[in-house]
């Protein structure tokens, strides 16, 4: 580093200081109650051993040595998530203005009751990974599905962000999905409510918000978005269903948008390629988008059938 530099370093340390005391109201600086985010993500990979034993982290596992496998796996994701736990409470206390106490008895609970959830956590996520292996002929083995499919590993993690969203711990769940959406592009709420054997397939650009509420055998391709039809209420809309409800057995293909508290998708509907919708459909109904003339210079372009029949044309 030159002279210049350490001769300004002094001035660059002042200007940083008082930038952080400026904007204390807006990113507070109390970082003993802030929460880890790698110490989270590992958390996360810890959990996928419990979820798909064998598949990540230890392998080759015998019956013999599994029960002292799951033991120490949860000892060590206690020992971990009771530390961000008491974190999370101790901050929004302080946020909050409230009184902290107990706060570490309160961690030990949540987590009794999230382990619990576990075991009928894993029987959902079966599900999921049979939709993801009959909905695609690519698909050798589920073993293929659960190692690489995005969609698997995205929903595996929401899954488990969701039962912690609905013990009220703060942050720590939307960090887990944040996660999966940085890694596979796939953005769920860990508020939106999933049914069963629910398959993404392809998975980029899919956006799932708080308040979706979807039923079982629900497949939804790249691009979706289940989202809002308006935010400017900003922080008033807290809480308000703000996005739509998909009803068992609903297909939605790539680049839909579905929007609105209010707009409801019947049971067994299809809904085409780049929709745009924002009312309700009746049950059974296929939604398709006009196609758009498509001009061919050079040679005609050949004609087939398609077999997509729509009820509704937009």
């Amino acid at each position: 580093m030159s002279n210049k530099f350490y001769k300004q370093i002094d001035s660059f340390v002042a200007t940083m200081v008082s930038s952080y005391k400026d904007e204390s109201h807006i990113i507070p600086m109390d970082s003993v109650a802030l929460p880890n985010k790698d110490t989270i993500i590992e958390i996360l990979h810890l959990l996928r051993e419990l979820l798909f034993p064998g598949y990540f982290g230890k392998q080759n596992l015998l019956i013999a040595t599994i029960e002292y496998h799951i033991g120490d796996l949860l000892i060590n994701v206690h020992d971990k998530l009771h530390e961000q736990i008491c974190s999370v409470l101790t901050h929004q206390g302080i946020e909050n203005n409230v009184d902290l106490i107990d706060i570490s008895e309160k961690a030990d609970e949540i987590i009794y009751l999230f382990f619990g959830k576990l075991p009928q956590l894993r029987k959902v996520l079966a599900t999921d990974v049979q939709a993801a292996f009959l909905g695609d002929p690519s698909a050798d083995n589920k073993s293929e599905v659960i190692f690489s499919f995005p969609g698997i590993f995205a929903v595996s993690i929401y899954r488990l962000a969701h039962e912690l969203y609905l013990l009220a711990v703060p942050l720590i769940p939307r960090i887990m999905t944040e996660y999966a959406h940085s890694v596979t592009g796939i953005d769920i709420h860990a508020g939106a409510k999933i049914g069963k054997y629910f398959f993404i397939d392809h998975g980029t650009g899919v956006v799932i918000g708080e308040t979706t509420e979807i039923g079982d055998n629900v497949k939804i391709y790249q691009g979706v978005t289940l989202g809002a039809l308006s935010t400017r209420g900003g922080q008033s809309l807290r809480g308000v269903k703000r996005h739509p409800t998909l009803e068992d057995e609903v297909t939605v293909y790539s680049g839909a948008s579905i929007l609105g508290g209010e707009t409801v998708i019947g049971k067994g509907v299809v809904i085409g390629s780049n929709a745009f919708i924002i009312k309700s459909v009746p049950v059974g109904t296929r939604v398709s988008v006009k196609n758009q003339e498509l001009v061919f210079k050079g040679n005609t372009a050949q004609e087939f059938k398609q077999e997509f029949n729509s009820d509704w044309i937009i």
